[in-house]
């Protein structure tokens, strides 16, 4: 398995042109609600309404949109490397949130199910 991680991190890691641009092919409705922290990314690799936030009906529909683009990305990535989605959206998740953490005013969910302002 150990082996299985490693090959799937290289795989999103050389695919990381792609992983972004599915990640984040978000519009600017998406980007703006991220900047106002009414969505953030999550430690399972999706996008996610923060709690407590007022997400419009376009955002929400946004959100589930790429959200579905993004499992379809990672489950062809896992069946590529034998690995399972789960794992694959995880990994991914850990680039999405980095790449989040270094954008003041954003929020991120962990692995605990806590939203953290940056």
């Amino acid at each position: 398995m150990k082996q299985s991680i490693a090959v799937i991190a290289a795989a999103l890691f050389a695919g990381l042109a792609a992983l972004v641009g599915v990640a984040s092919a978000a519009s600017a409705t998406i980007e703006r609600a991220k900047d106002q922290c009414i969505v953030g990314e999550q430690a399972d690799g999706y996008l996610g309404v923060v709690s407590g936030a007022s997400a419009s009906d376009a955002v929400r529909r946004e959100v589930r949109d790429v959200n579905q683009q993004r499992k379809s990305y990672y489950a062809d990535i896992a069946r590529r490397n034998g690995v399972s989605v789960d794992v694959t959206a995880r990994l991914a998740a850990e680039k999405l949130i980095a790449s989040d953490l270094r954008r003041s005013g954003r929020c991120v969910r962990d692995s605990s199910g806590s939203w953290k302002k940056v």
